[in-house]
């Protein structure tokens, strides 16, 4: 299995939740992407490398930045998750 690493964006943005059920959400998704990483959608262009997980929660679409190091380590590294709305502008503000 993988090691996730959670950068500082994607962790201010899970602790600021006060809805404990999104937030257990959030941390079933991370397991998920823990079992199979490349099951998110493979990212182009600009932001080539990234992975995408969509999750949706009482009609908002949340989204979770993450690459993939396959080194003899085999790191998934989330870089930025958020609510859908101006998220990808953040993500490449970020990278």
């Amino acid at each position: 299995m993988y090691e996730l690493i959670v950068l500082p964006p994607a962790a201010k943005f899970i602790k600021k939740i006060r809805d404990k059920h999104l937030k257990a959400l959030f941390h079933k998704q991370f397991l998920e992407i823990k079992k199979d990483p490349y099951a998110g959608e493979r990212k182009t262009g600009d932001l080539q490398g990234v992975f995408c997980y969509d999750l949706y929660y009482n009609k908002t679409n949340y989204e979770i930045a993450y690459s993939i190091k396959e080194t003899p380590e085999k790191t998934i590294i989330v870089v930025l998750a958020g609510p859908r709305e101006n998220f990808y502008e953040q993500l490449k503000r970020y990278m």
